[in-house]
């Protein structure tokens, strides 16, 4: 019998960590406002169900409602963006900088790019949609 795809991750500051079962879609980088503004830069994205995720730590999580159809979890110590979650579904986007190397996982395809930044381009071939 193969045994289960487990992905483990977590926060800088470890108040933090969880536990993935099962496999991960490939990252998406999401260039709008709300996600430049809440990582500081795009934020690369994948994703499971959300029965799927269970945490070993989660003392320091906090979710805060970034628009009346998603939430976005972070850590309260440390301030990692770790999590955003539309209201009513059951998937979960994990940042994929807070998954433990190697993730074995790769950006798959650019969006909301009509919202990036003006301080970088994209010339690295994959696909660019103006919306999700």
């Amino acid at each position: 019998m193969a045994s289960a795809e487990i992905h483990l991750g977590g926060c800088l500051c470890k108040g933090v960590r969880y536990q993935i079962t099962g496999p991960l879609r490939a990252i998406i980088a999401c260039h709008c406002e709300q996600c430049r503004r809440s990582s500081g830069h795009f934020a690369a994205m994948t994703s499971a169900p959300r029965a799927n995720v269970a945490f070993t730590a989660s003392q320091t999580l906090k979710w805060f409602r970034s628009s009346e159809t998603a939430e976005r979890g972070f850590c309260e110590r440390c301030g990692s963006n770790l999590f955003w979650h539309p209201i009513g579904s059951d998937s979960m986007s994990i940042t994929a900088g807070t998954l433990d190397v190697p993730s074995g996982l790769s950006i798959e395809k650019h969006i909301f790019v009509g919202n990036k930044s003006d301080y970088y381009q994209l010339h690295d071939g994959l696909p660019k949609l103006d919306r999700w």
